[in-house]
């Protein structure tokens, strides 16, 4: 099956997925992003799965990259039938390409931001990780928690910062760093499934560690 969710509203796209994932919490996810390497993105679109269990898979922003889009594009007849769920998730797509992707996924959510909106208060998260203020990260962290934040929603505004300062980078020393944190935050929930911890715990260690 194939979800897309995507807009300018990258907070509420972000909360959806996140509470999309909660629903198939038992399977494996696999998230890959722009900063994946081309094979990989073939690798979860070709339907290569070692055991034949029913993984969820999550194409995060491939839609800036001509290549891997060009494979995400041409794998839509399989993600529409596969036993694996996918979810395409995005901030802006072009008439054509939404077109294409309604006749494959099994439903296409949007969220977009009205012009007098503001950012929402989970991205207080994403800027203080940007800070490398670890005692804001962690008070934004609780605020997010008290407000009912799913973890996985945490996670992917986390996931979402990281690669919002790659983009952002002037220096080496600061590429380094949001690439450290995108391998981190990949790994994360793998992590945390395997060694039977609960994605908010595998969180919390993770801000604890001086990120």
């Amino acid at each position: 099956m194939l979800y897309i969710y995507f807009g300018s509203d990258r907070e509420k796209v972000r909360l959806e997925v996140g509470e999309a994932l909660m629903r198939y919490a038992k399977t494996d996810v696999v998230r890959i992003t722009d900063v994946h390497a081309l094979g990989d993105v073939q690798s979860v679109c070709g339907g290569s799965n070692l055991f034949g269990d029913a993984r969820t898979v999550v194409l995060d922003g491939l839609f800036s990259n001509i290549e891997s889009w060009g494979v995400v594009e041409r794998a839509l007849p399989y993600m529409q039938k596969a036993q694996d769920t996918f979810f395409i998730v995005e901030e802006k797509l072009n008439a054509a390409t939404l077109r294409t992707l309604k006749e494959h996924a099994k439903d296409v959510v949007r969220f977009d931001v009205k012009k007098e909106e503001r950012g929402g208060e989970i991205f207080a998260l994403a800027n203080t990780l940007k800070r490398k203020d670890k005692k804001m990260l962690w008070i934004e962290y609780q605020k997010a928690l008290a407000r009912g934040e799913a973890p996985e929603a945490i996670h992917g505004v986390l996931f979402w910062g990281a690669k919002d300062m790659v983009l952002r980078a002037r220096d080496v020393q600061g590429t380094s760093r949001a690439q450290s944190l995108i391998i981190k935050l990949t790994e994360l929930p793998h992590e945390a499934r395997r060694k039977g911890v609960e994605l908010e715990y595998a969180l919390e260690q993770f801000l604890l560690s001086g990120v």
